[in-house]
């Protein structure tokens, strides 16, 4: 059985500060290369060697190795939801037992709880960083990087939050975004609404039609999030667009659903449709990380498990049979919200969990 490695809970809150006060919005390139190369030198001045970026159209992406063979991959993102100015009304605060400021939870704190659980061993041969810039705006510039690096690794295990009360993450749904564009025909509300072909009704039944694709009983949610249509209040709507938020839990449901939106057609007489989307995350089964879970069981004895609905890479390295384990970062709660906040206490328990975790993997590989 793995020991206990000492970690400092104030240095990794000292850390944890310096990464939050760095504000790393995605899709705002200078803002994530400041997050990134903080993140890199934090590796670097904890665990030794060199961290690189990879740059990329969405941002660089930190990349570290310890060397040797590749055993496991440690991987999480260094951007946030949160637009620059957030950290001015929510300042990085210690008070009552935990830590709050944008990203504490999602998931900055899981990144300096694993480099200090990391740094804590001896032995770190075989280890490999992925940090990447593109996360929580769908990983479309770092999901190549994720999946080569996961197949060389042969494990994996995601710094993402925990679920409530400190679970870890065993499954997740696979997850897509689908937009419907509703093309109509303008004409006078008042004079001749007949004249018009009315995009707004269009998307009324495109809605009641997509809703209807739903499967509860299967895992599978099919949510429309955002509409928009017309212009001034006595114009026959021309245009409407309308958004859809899908999970599902298999992938025969995610074919199902790909299937369904494709074959969406117009019920108003001269109205046309555009549909683009996929579920872009496939599910991430839980069968993948029934090993690592086990591993996890015997390192802290009690630790629960659950499938969740949110996504995130993990779900692309399990899909490709890698073993993957999620949810091993902070624990606390409020992601991508202003509630947002870290547990102290349990920050050295989650180090200790990581370092075991690898070195576990180190010994069976």
């Amino acid at each position: 059985m793995h020991k206990a490695v000492d970690v400092n809970v104030d240095a990794m809150i000292d850390d944890l500060r310096t990464l939050v006060e760095i504000e790393s919005p995605s899709g705002d390139l200078d803002a994530l290369r400041a997050s990134a190369q903080a993140v890199g030198s934090l590796i670097e001045s904890r665990l030794g060697g060199r961290a690189s970026l990879v740059e990329s159209e969405a941002g660089p992406h930190v990349r570290w190795a310890a060397g040797g063979d590749p055993r496991v991959l440690i991987l999480g993102h260094h951007d946030t939801v949160f637009p620059l100015g957030t950290l001015d009304r929510r300042p990085f605060t210690v008070e009552g037992g935990r830590a709050t400021g944008p990203g504490v939870f999602d998931m900055l704190g899981g990144l300096v709880q694993a480099i200090h659980g990391l740094a804590a061993l001896e032995d770190r041969s075989g280890v490999e960083i992925l940090v990447t810039a593109d996360e929580e705006v769908g990983s479309h510039s770092s999901r190549a990087l994720i999946e080569e690096r996961a197949l060389a690794c042969g494990a994996v295990l995601v710094f993402e939050g925990a679920a409530d009360g400190g679970a870890v993450k065993t499954g997740r749904k696979g997850c897509g975004t689908f937009h419907v564009s509703i093309a109509g025909r303008a004409s006078h509300a008042g004079l001749e609404p007949e004249a018009g072909v009315n995009a707004l009704i269009e998307a009324a039944h495109q809605v009641l039609a997509i809703t209807a694709l739903a499967r509860p009983d299967v895992g599978t949610t099919v949510t429309p999030t955002v509409a928009s249509a017309g212009t001034t209040s006595n114009v026959v709507p021309a245009a409407a667009t309308v958004t859809v938020d899908v999970r599902v839990e298999s992938a025969d449901e995610a074919e199902r659903i790909e299937a369904a939106f494709a074959a969406l057609t117009p019920h108003l007489e001269g109205a046309k449709l555009v549909v683009r989307g996929a579920v872009s995350r496939p599910p991430m089964p839980e069968s993948a990380s029934v090993e690592l879970f086990a591993i996890a069981q015997r390192l802290l004895p009690g630790l629960e498990g659950t499938a969740v609905g949110g996504g995130s890479d993990g779900n692309f390295t399990a899909a490709l049979g890698v073993p993957t384990l999620d949810g091993l970062g902070a624990v606390g709660g409020g992601a991508h919200a202003d509630h947002e906040y870290l547990v102290i206490d349990a920050m050295a328990e989650r180090a200790n969990l990581a370092a075991g975790l690898v070195h576990a993997i180190q010994r069976a590989a």
